[in-house]
């Protein structure tokens, strides 16, 4: 009995302790206000958009977090993907993102890649290697570089780039909340900034 006790009050303190660091979460230190707020997507829904690059280390680093994170994504929440084509490198990621996306393999490319270039060390990031990496799920290169360049895909990635300009980004990954919050970094603290601000937007309607 007293074990008993003594786990439910840790259990309690915990959750005491968890609230209040939810409730510490304030604007210029755990997550910037856009000064110039985005529309989203799906109206009615709460947007969280990443942007990551597979070659960047913080990227991978956060990764298993979001993972964790969607695997319980609220129903009144829409998850997007953007990668970042903020220099002329990041920009090839970005189209062979999109292509992988555009063809059906995203889903099952999207974990191989970053493990690919983070676990073992493979330099996937311009377009001759990209073929070649998703001709291993079903891709034909030719398929793959037909489409690299071509309108489609090339105005996705002028999106990513008014996107990121709009919310100010200087960097990957940066998880941006319903077009209004940017919330940074690499670990377990940015789903639980994310869920905070989500939670906000969602008294907010």
């Amino acid at each position: 009995m007293k074990k008993f006790l003594l786990g439910s009050l840790a259990t309690a303190v915990f959750a005491f302790s968890g609230s209040v660091m939810a409730a510490n979460f304030v604007a210029g230190k755990d997550y910037t206000v856009v000064a110039n707020p985005g529309k989203v997507e799906v109206p009615g829904k709460i947007e969280v958009r990443e942007f990551f690059w597979y070659g960047c280390p913080h990227c991978f680093k956060l990764e298993p977090h979001m993972q964790t994170w969607l695997k319980n994504i609220p129903k009144d929440v829409r998850f997007v993907r953007t990668p970042a084509s903020m220099n002329p490198v990041w920009e090839q990621g970005a189209r062979g993102y999109y292509v992988s996306e555009a063809l059906g393999v995203r889903q099952k490319t999207h974990l191989p890649l970053f493990h690919a270039i983070h676990v073992n060390g493979q330099q996937i990031f311009d377009q001759k290697s990209q073929a070649k990496f998703f001709s291993k799920y079903g891709v034909p290169e030719a398929k793959f570089n037909s489409m690299f360049n071509s309108f489609m895909i090339t105005s996705k990635v002028a999106q990513s780039q008014q996107l990121a300009r709009q919310y100010q980004l200087t960097g990957v990954p940066a998880v941006v909340v319903n077009g209004k919050y940017v919330v940074q970094g690499e670990d377990a603290k940015v789903t639980q900034v994310v869920s905070y601000l989500v939670e906000k937007e969602r008294k907010a309607k």
